[in-house]
């Protein structure tokens, strides 16, 4: 084979090799002009298709949603159910103590000859269970003869005119009140001296 020959052949497995690289090239930028442009040309029919889809997906992850918010709102509720239920529980357990005490002092007074001593078992139980009750769950009763009168915290059942009375106070206190912290449960009921008019 003569040089010239060679050299041909050399360039025609060249141009062959460029062209077999060139056509999948070519190939895939074809197919993507194809894509695309089938894309630009949905018929009315596949658009609508299309969008009825998309809606229908935005309906169930709405749904989804919702459903979700309510199991949450349902959760909730159950929660806040049992907080209410048992609120009172951690009072009622320290409730206990007084109410055994109470029965260990009904069970001595079968047998006691004397009533002092179950007088005094009784004021040990009372001290005891409000020290509790103030301590614990700041709970604080008030009146007592002398005080002002206080139409907020407590509840007149009567009253009596006084000569030496300078302003409203309290008589008699018929029934202590009771706050909650700074919050009156129970006003005191009491018989209320007034001045004389």
């Amino acid at each position: 084979m003569s040089e010239e020959n060679i050299n041909e052949n050399a360039e025609d497995q060249a141009k062959t090799e460029e062209q077999t690289n060139e056509a999948p090239a070519q190939e895939t930028g074809e197919a993507a002009a194809e894509q695309s442009q089938e894309q630009k040309e949905l018929t009315p029919e596949e658009k609508i298709a299309a969008l009825e889809k998309e809606i229908a997906d935005l309906k169930t992850q709405a749904l989804y949603k919702a459903a979700e918010n309510d199991n949450w709102r349902k959760r909730m509720m159950q929660q806040k159910d049992e907080a209410v239920a048992y609120a009172n529980a951690s009072l009622l357990g320290d409730l206990l103590d007084s109410l055994d005490n109470f029965d260990r002092t009904l069970d001595a007074a079968k047998d006691a000859k004397d009533a002092k001593s179950i007088a005094d078992g009784i004021k040990m139980i009372n001290k005891s269970l409000v020290k509790m009750l103030e301590d614990k769950y700041g709970l604080v009763s008030y009146g007592k003869e002398g005080d002002e009168f206080n139409p907020d915290e407590h509840e007149a059942i009567g009253r009596q005119e006084d000569e030496k009375a300078k302003k409203e106070t309290l008589a008699q206190v018929y029934l202590k009140g009771y706050k909650l912290k700074d919050k009156v449960i129970r006003h005191a009921k009491v018989m209320v001296k007034v001045p004389k008019a």
